[in-house]
């Protein structure tokens, strides 16, 4: 019996079942000794019908995710960057952050956010588990933990004098096993008038979406409001106010504090009366998922498997997570797309885990003029196209699959 890793409850009702895959963050070098080590892990997602938080059944440990090599950095998207300094730039305007002030940011990567109140004479501090990411982010002045976070950190850090104005935490509610755990840390470094904010990819976007390919081992769960006050609700903290956001396909900023603590404002009952539109809380709302799936896989991989039945040459645009999932489970490799390039130096000359895709640089594109040019990171599409539109001057074409295959 599986049991709901929030509430105990058993699970019955599968959302998605993609299989067995690699873990999506783990490339490996371009060797056979690397390819014969490979390991797969199930990748199987249930919805709890009693608190209705979606979640993998397979708790792959998370030093085995976020070891110090972990490859993931945020500094490598300008448009994810100009959404940090907006983020800094409204919460010290809107909560009077200061130089008597404290932000503490959970899984601060490579300081990526924090360096803006840096820039603006507030005093942080990064909680971040991976060691490399957190070496890049004291480069650029960032204080930062190198830790796991959860209640025991939080006391750590609290008897330390960190207690926080403002905690924020960027989509990384998804990568904790042990969310419970994870959420009084929260409750236990907020200072009694402080404010959390949370942002993550929305649930109701990624079944309205067919986002499928965000679901990987390193998420846990998959969000939605309803669960979030549920989760909070039981360690102290209440939301009271929501944003809605077009970052990563859709995401959801909530804004949380200590009960009592600040006045409801309109976006949380939005939300509240959307996802109920949705019917998030019943059963039927998450039942049709894993045939959208089915879908979409067959759809992209009967695309690159004609344009190479006619002699045209397929490459790809980034190496994310996401991108990974897909490929995986739609059974696409080597054979049909021929390399990706990312601006992550961290992750060229690499290979795609379990697709085996070599990764390349940028400028691999220019020379090698590819016909199509599959953008994985799909939520970065207006980005990538605009600063690749030279491809249409030998005719290549850009190809993304969710929420539908679209080629143009």
């Amino acid at each position: 019996m599986t049991q709901c890793r929030f509430c105990n409850s058993e699970l019955n009702l599968v959302f998605a079942d993609l299989g067995s895959t690699p873990l999506a963050n783990s490339y490996l070098p371009d060797t056979a000794e690397a390819r014969e080590k490979e390991q797969s892990w199930p990748l199987k997602v249930m919805v709890c019908e009693e608190c209705f938080l979606v979640q993998t059944t397979e708790t792959v440990p998370a030093d085995a995710i976020f070891d110090h090599d972990y490859a993931y950095l945020s500094s490598f998207s300008s448009g994810w960057l100009a959404h940090c300094k907006q983020y800094a730039e409204e919460m010290a305007a809107r909560f009077g952050l200061n130089s008597d002030s404290k932000v503490v940011e959970v899984a601060s990567n490579d300081g990526y956010l924090l360096q803006y109140f840096v820039q603006a004479g507030i005093p942080v501090l990064g909680v971040e588990p991976a060691g490399h990411a957190a070496e890049l982010a004291e480069e650029k002045g960032v204080a930062t933990r190198v830790a796991f976070f959860g209640e025991e950190t939080a006391k750590t850090l609290v008897a330390e004098g960190h207690g926080a104005d403002l905690m924020a935490a960027n989509n990384v509610l998804a990568h904790v096993p042990d969310i419970r755990d994870f959420a009084k840390g929260f409750a236990t470094l907020l200072k009694p008038a402080g404010v959390v904010t949370f942002e993550f990819p929305h649930l109701a976007n990624l079944i309205k979406l067919n986002q499928f390919d965000t679901i990987y081992h390193e998420h846990y769960s998959y969000l939605s409001l309803l669960f979030v006050e549920k989760l909070f609700g039981e360690v102290g903290l209440e939301a009271f106010d929501v944003q809605e956001l077009p970052t990563h396909g859709g995401s959801l900023r909530v804004f949380l504090g200590h009960k009592g603590a600040h006045e409801a404002q309109p976006g949380l009952a939005k939300v509240r009366d959307d996802e109920a539109a949705m019917g998030l809380n019943t059963p039927p709302a998450y039942a049709n998922f894993d045939a959208s799936v089915k879908r979409l896989c067959h759809d992209l991989k009967a695309f690159v498997e004609t344009a190479r039945s006619e002699g045209k040459s397929v490459a790809a645009y980034g190496a994310p997570a996401k991108g990974n999932t897909f490929l995986n489970v739609a059974g696409i490799t080597h054979d049909l797309i021929e390399f990706t390039v990312d601006r992550n130096p961290e992750k060229q000359n690499t290979l795609l885990p379990g697709s085996h895709i070599p990764v390349l640089a940028p400028e691999e594109i220019r020379s090698r003029k590819p016909d199509y040019l599959i953008i994985l990171p799909w939520n970065l599409r207006s980005e990538i196209s605009e600063q690749w539109d030279e491809i249409s001057a030998w005719g290549g074409k850009f190809v993304t699959a969710v929420p539908e295959l679209e080629v143009s």
